[in-house]
């Protein structure tokens, strides 16, 4: 098939990554906290969803141990401050979204009841406000329907993992409706500022990706 032929040829890439990933991330002394491309959170996410896919055990241990290293003992993350005037990306979202990948059922449930506090039980979605965009000409402001599409993602990603009795879940999956809706309304190709990358995310968000399946 095509694409092991594709992944052939990519492999001498794909091992120098790891390698130098491997050999830095112990050197990482703190995360990377913002709502950008660099961000450590939404780095891990990815990372250890491709580690579990190929069965690459030592890499996903590094990233697990590290993740827990710096996110573990977070508590009550400023949500209310988020987004940032050019965020693709949630830090507290994404931070979530990494940690339900690297603790059981119970251990991730009242981490996030410390780490998210004020996430409402009653069911309504309104508790976050999907962001406005005012240019969406503008290479910076729209990011903001990016941070639309990776909160839909990462809200989803997280209710995936609590139980379904949780009393936070449908909350926490009406907050990724409306963004779901938000974000995927502004992905179109009139303005290169944002067509050019911002069908990956919605691509990321429908396919579910990110989540697991038996």
């Amino acid at each position: 098939p095509t694409h092991q032929k594709w992944r052939e040829t990519l492999r001498p890439l794909e091992d120098a990554i790891v390698a130098k990933m491997t050999d830095w991330l112990p050197k990482l002394a703190y995360p990377v906290r913002l709502g950008t491309h660099n961000q450590t959170a939404f780095a891990f996410g990815l990372m250890l969803d491709y580690a579990r896919t190929v069965n690459n055990r030592a890499f996903e241990y590094l990233l697990t141990e590290r993740t827990l290293d710096f996110f573990e003992k977070d508590t009550n993350c400023p949500i209310g401050y988020e987004p940032s005037g050019e965020d693709f990306l949630s830090p507290c979202l994404m931070e979530a979204d990494l940690m339900r990948r690297v603790m059981n059922q119970k251990d991730f449930t009242v981490w996030l009841g410390r780490f998210l506090p004020r996430i409402p039980r009653n069911g309504r979605g309104d508790w976050l406000e999907p962001a406005i965009v005012k240019d969406a000409t503008d290479g910076k402001l729209v990011h903001l329907d990016g941070v639309n599409l990776s909160r839909a993602w990462a809200l989803e990603g997280i209710a995936s993992a609590l139980a379904d009795d949780d009393p936070r879940k449908a909350s926490i999956l009406a907050a990724a409706a409306v963004h779901k809706e938000t974000g995927v309304k502004a992905v179109n190709d009139e303005h290169y500022a944002g067509s050019h990358w911002l069908a990956s995310f919605a691509t990321y968000l429908e396919t579910k990706r990110g989540i697991a399946t038996p």
